[in-house]
């Protein structure tokens, strides 16, 4: 597998091979704290955009360990050209290629764009720690129904994969388009959304599952890349 390295408003995800899940309309769906786990975790679908959510209540997903988390998801989004040259900087980019993200220093989201088609969500996953991290180009999605798992992965873009690609500055949010079914086909329901924002770096048990307030059919879907804004990962799948 060949490996490419972009640049902050360049730069986006990698590689799948995790079933997770994701649907629903109309403003923020649901966010997930640091380090949760797909089996074990599940956030209720509410209108929520930044805040601090508690790992066992409503609007959390967090492992029982990871306690009380801060978390925003309108931080501002990284900056082109940003990223520190020095050695001792932890906060720009050249840190955050050599230092993949911890999934204890997230906060993942997903929103239903306004504007957006109807089977179009948005991922976002926001980085809480005090110093840049990486992510992989793409986060991994897969969807499921009443606990279970559909069997499904959002297909993501080839030839990408490797070392962390993407810089999080502290603070900052990382934002990834998911397509349900781009296609419009027949296909099963899904009520729950399954998120790793980096498969690459993260074991399978990091991932958050996220319920959607409206199912919908899964059919053919597709994740982009992660970008710098809602606008800019609507226009790469």
């Amino acid at each position: 597998m060949r490996t490419y390295r972009l640049r902050t408003t360049a730069l986006a995800a990698a590689t799948a091979g995790l079933a997770l899940a994701l649907t629903a309309c109309g403003g923020s769906d649901s966010a997930g704290g640091p380090t949760a786990n797909p089996a074990a975790t599940k956030s209720a679908d509410k209108q929520v955009s930044t805040g601090t959510v508690t790992p066992s209540g409503e609007g959390a997903s967090a492992a029982p360990s990871a306690g009380k988390v801060t978390g925003t998801g309108t931080a501002t989004p990284a900056k082109a050209g940003s990223g520190g040259m020095n050695k001792g900087d932890t906060t720009g980019d050249s840190y955050a290629y050599t230092h993949p993200c911890s999934a204890r220093d997230l906060t993942v989201k997903v929103t239903s764009p306004t504007g957006a088609p109807a089977t179009v969500r948005v991922i976002t996953v926001t980085n809480n720690g005090s110093t840049s991290c990486g992510l992989d180009y793409f986060p991994t999605v897969g969807f499921s129904a009443k606990g279970g798992t559909l069997g499904l992965q959002a297909t993501a873009p080839g030839g990408l994969g490797g070392a962390p690609a993407y810089p999080v500055h502290p603070g900052a949010t990382a934002y990834a388009a998911v397509d349900l079914n781009p296609s419009g086909g027949n296909g099963p329901v899904a009520d729950e959304v399954n998120v790793l924002a980096d498969k690459e770096h993260m074991p399978n048990a990091d991932g958050v599952s996220l319920q959607l307030a409206k199912p919908g059919s899964v059919a053919n879907p597709k994740v982009g890349l992660y970008r710098t804004n809602t606008r800019d990962a609507l226009s790469a799948f």
